[in-house]
This record gives structure tokens, C-alpha cells and sequence, in this order.
């Protein structure tokens, strides 16, 4: 069971890009993988067709093996208290 949602801030653990950080854009549940913004791009090679006349060489986010993320937690700030004056 996947504990991670979509729009989840996680952290990279293992592979190329272990430390950098994002927000979870898609999961596949199926294969337990996730496409986090900004993390594991790769180039796709795309030939031209109707709806892109000149086709190219594009960077897109991979998908990333669940285990390989970490979620983060949002700290809890503390606040100060108001001392009360006798």
C-alpha cells in the first residue's frame, strides 16, 4: 500500500538525484512508482507528427520507484506563550 498521495512534498533517498526535493505530480499505484516535479528527467525523442509539426529531443519527469522517496513532514512551529505579569 502506497502511502504517498499526489501533491505530497518528498525527498529523493536513493539513485541520481538522492537529496534534491519535489511535489508529487502523478502516482502509478500499479507499478508503485511516482513523477515528482523537477526529479529524474530524462530526454525523449519524439519524430514529428499532427500534433507537433517539428518533433525533437524533449526533457520529461520519469517515473521513480516508491521506495526511492521519502515524504516529508511539515515542521511544527512553535510559538512563543505570553508570559502573564503578577
Amino acid at each position: 500500500m502506497m502511502k504517498i498521495k499526489v501533491g505530497d512534498e518528498v525527498l529523493v533517498i536513493a539513485g541520481k538525484d538522492k537529496g534534491k526535493s519535489g511535489k508529487v505530480v502523478k502516482t502509478l499505484r500499479k507499478e508503485d512508482k511516482v513523477v515528482v516535479e523537477g526529479i529524474n528527467i530524462v530526454k525523449k525523442h519524439v519524430k514529428p507528427n499532427n500534433q507537433n509539426d517539428k518533433g525533437g529531443i524533449f526533457d520529461i519527469e520519469a517515473p521513480i520507484h516508491v521506495s526511492n522517496v521519502k515524504k516529508v513532514e511539515a515542521k511544527a512551529t512553535k510559538t512563543k506563550k505570553e508570559s502573564k505579569s503578577k
